[in-house]
């Protein structure tokens, strides 16, 4: 009994708990129905949302698109607009233009129609005039007893005599009259042109003057056994005087452009302070830049100052190295200003070319700043020049003749000698000695060149000595004795000097390498 009981009370619970499992599976099958169906509206909602916002934005991109396409329709009506009135301008204007020019050709017709009958009632009356005048010489051939030619040799042989003494003695008069008239007017023009042009004389020197800070920096520039000294002197060909004048130094040379350089590099050593060899020959470097620069700027400011442009590059740093140039100790390139100056007021008192003449005087002198590095006269160097770089064939003669060499074929040319002798006669333009003395330098340097052996020369000390740098590579320590030997007999047998004349010859070897 015990066992129904329990048997009985496991299949209520097996029953129970199977009602339990279906119930459980019910309830959660009905709770996911619910969820998967709020969620699928919730989707529906979303896209609905969507669809509506899609709509919206169309509607708003369509107005937008709209209110463009009207606005630009209306921009480009407006434009058009206004090029058709533009157009309408223009077709009136070229209407009352083609009215216009209708008329004046009506008129011009009428014009030429009276003219033609003009002319021929002209015609007529020199027609009917040739007549009557035949007639009436016919009259006079019959009361004279002479033919027309008859008469007319008779007359002109009584007036050709009557001339010839009236011809004579007014050709006299003539003739005199232009040359008192023609003085007169050659002094007015030359006298003009002087008072006109209004140009400084520069006198050269051959000394330059380089103030220091302190009388200390004399001894740094002279260096630890004279070495800087020599190195300045020996890279720039300018002779050193360092004496008891306080608070400068003393460059002596005759070359302008070696004294410059010298100059700027000292200067630059002085504000920088570091003074040896290598430092020299670095500021000396710079100085020939910038000296070369100077040279540049100076033509540029001869041809602003003189009014004619249009120069080739190479002729205005020509023109700049003339500053360095002397002549009789007039600069070359103030003497070419001033030339080219007189020449312009001489030629715009004849009526002739003023920048023509202007142009040649500039140029005249161009042969003189490469007549010592080529051989021949400064005039055939300057036709050379002009000619490699297009210059016109007047501007070429009249740089010729300046000196006479050559013809001159222009009244522009004539000028340029005129006013070339106007500048070099003046007071006190030049100076005999400084030409000589320079050109004993520039002879005394050339006879150590023209020496096998020989790298450099420089003339120092006022031309007292002249101090040599052999080459290395071909001359032996022993052999510049005798390579001094050698050109202190050159320079006695080929130059006259007062005094004697130290022959300084240098050997110096170089080791350099670049560690890396």
């Amino acid at each position: 009994m015990f066992e129904i009981d329990i048997l009985m009370t496991c299949i209520v619970a097996f029953i129970a708990l199977v009602i339990g499992l279906l119930a459980g599976y019910i309830f959660r099958k009905s709770l996911a129905e619910k969820t998967i169906g709020s969620a699928e509206q919730k989707a529906k909602n979303l896209l609905l949302d969507a669809e509506n916002k899609c709509d919206t934005i169309k509607k708003e991109i369509t107005i937008d698109a709209k209110e463009e396409a009207h606005r630009m329709r209306s921009e480009v009506e407006s434009e058009i607009r206004e090029r058709r009135a533009e157009i309408q301008k223009l077709e009136r204007r070229l209407i009352q233009k083609e009215e216009s020019i209708d008329r004046k050709i009506e008129s011009i017709e009428k014009k030429e129609e009276s003219i033609t009958n003009k002319e021929q009632i002209l015609i007529d009356k020199q027609n009917d005039i040739e007549l009557k005048i035949k007639k009436q010489m016919d009259e006079l051939e019959r009361i004279s007893g002479y033919t027309r030619e008859e008469a007319k040799n008779l007359l002109l042989s009584n007036v050709e005599k009557e001339i010839r003494v009236e011809a004579s003695v007014m050709i006299k008069e003539i003739e005199s009259k232009a040359k008192e008239e023609g003085d007169k007017k050659a002094k007015e023009i030359i006298t003009g042109a002087i008072q006109r042009c209004a140009s400084d004389h520069v006198a050269e020197s051959t000394v330059s003057v380089v103030p220091l800070p302190n009388d200390e920096m004399k001894g740094r520039i002279i260096g630890r056994e004279g070495r800087n000294i020599r190195a300045i002197e020996t890279l720039t060909g300018v002779d050193l005087i360092i004496d008891d004048t306080p608070e400068a130094v003393i460059l002596s040379g005759f070359d302008p452009v070696r004294r410059e350089i010298a100059r700027i590099s000292l200067e630059k050593l002085i504000v920088d302070g570091r003074i040896h060899p290598t430092r020299i020959e670095e500021m000396v470097e710079k100085a020939k830049l910038e000296v070369a620069q100077v040279i540049k700027e100076a033509g540029e400011q001869a041809t602003f100052e003189v009014g004619i442009h249009n120069f080739h590059p190479e002729l205005i740093k020509l023109l700049g190295r003339l500053k360095y140039r002397t002549s009789y100790g007039q600069n070359v390139l103030k003497h070419s200003i001033e030339v080219a100056h007189l020449a312009g007021l001489m030629a715009g008192e004849l009526g002739l070319d003023v920048k023509l003449a202007k142009r040649a005087g500039l140029l005249h002198d161009i042969g003189k700043a490469l007549d010592h590095e080529i051989e021949g006269t400064h005039v055939d160097i300057g036709m050379d020049v002009l000619k490699k770089y297009k210059e016109s064939e007047i501007v070429i003669n009249g740089m010729a003749a300046h000196h006479g060499d050559y013809e001159p074929k222009s009244m522009e040319a004539v000028l340029i000698a005129a006013a070339d002798a106007l500048s070099a006669a003046r007071p006190g333009a030049r100076r005999e000695t400084l030409e000589t003395y320079i050109k004993r330098l520039q002879k005394l340097e050339e006879i150590a060149m023209t020496t096998p052996g020989v790298e450099k020369a420089f003339a120092i000390q006022a031309g007292r000595e002249i101090r040599i740098l052999a080459k290395p590579d071909e001359m032996s320590d022993d052999g510049i004795v005798f390579l001094a030997r050698e050109i202190s007999k050159k320079i006695e047998s080929e130059l006259e000097y007062p005094g004697q004349i130290k022959v300084n010859v240098l050997r110096e070897t170089r080791a350099i390498e670049y560690a890396k």
